[in-house]
């Protein structure tokens, strides 16, 4: 699910300040910073959006299939509003992989939504998801970066006091193109939540 623009825009502003007060850069506009070796690797702020489901390398010719099962799962699903605040890392902030924001409200709404989706996709063939939903806004990998833990404590003392909403309005097939520097998220298909 695509962040709304204000939200995305929050979240980006949270980000610059971690990496800000990280380099002690402050002031520095993100393009004027240079990345060092032991930086997280940070998403792309342009393609931030919550998953509900990851589904790996897939065929093109499932493509079609996966876009009705997100059409279907959309018809069925009321919008709702998703709150964001508190961050962390998975697994644990002394040992950081992934580092990301919580869902305060929504939580309840996003584990149902991914429940239809991943029965829906099980029900034409797709692997059953073996993981139980935990509902995060994935902002960077720290994995070997050894400025991960501090990392972690910058961000979760700046996620303290952040909060953003906005409504959960669409469900979008994302397809992840990696090389080149972060991962980009390029829309395949989109259906509006109407249920």
């Amino acid at each position: 699910m695509p962040l709304a623009e204000p939200a995305r825009a929050a979240v980006e502003d949270l980000v610059d300040h971690v990496r800000a007060d990280l380099t002690g850069l402050v002031g520095l506009p993100p393009e004027g910073r240079h990345k060092r070796r032991t930086d997280v690797r940070w998403v792309r702020m342009d393609g931030l959006h919550l998953t509900l489901r990851f589904l790996g390398p897939t065929p093109a010719d499932q493509i079609a299939t996966l876009a009705s099962v997100v059409d279907a799962t959309a018809a069925e699903s009321g919008r709702f509003e998703v709150a964001i605040r508190g961050g962390g890392a998975f697994p644990t902030a002394t040992k950081p992989r992934t580092l990301w924001l919580g869902i305060e409200d929504g939580q309840e709404q996003m584990r149902e939504l991914a429940a239809n989706l991943s029965s829906r996709l099980e029900a034409v063939g797709w692997p059953a998801e073996t993981r139980s939903f935990r509902g995060h806004l994935t902002l960077g990998r720290s994995d070997g970066r050894l400025d991960g833990r501090k990392t972690v404590a910058l961000l979760v003392q700046r996620a303290t006091a952040f909060h953003t909403r906005f409504e959960a309005a669409r469900l979008v097939l994302y397809e992840s193109i990696t090389g080149g520097g972060p991962a980009r998220y390029e829309p395949v298909h989109s259906a509006d939540l109407e249920g």
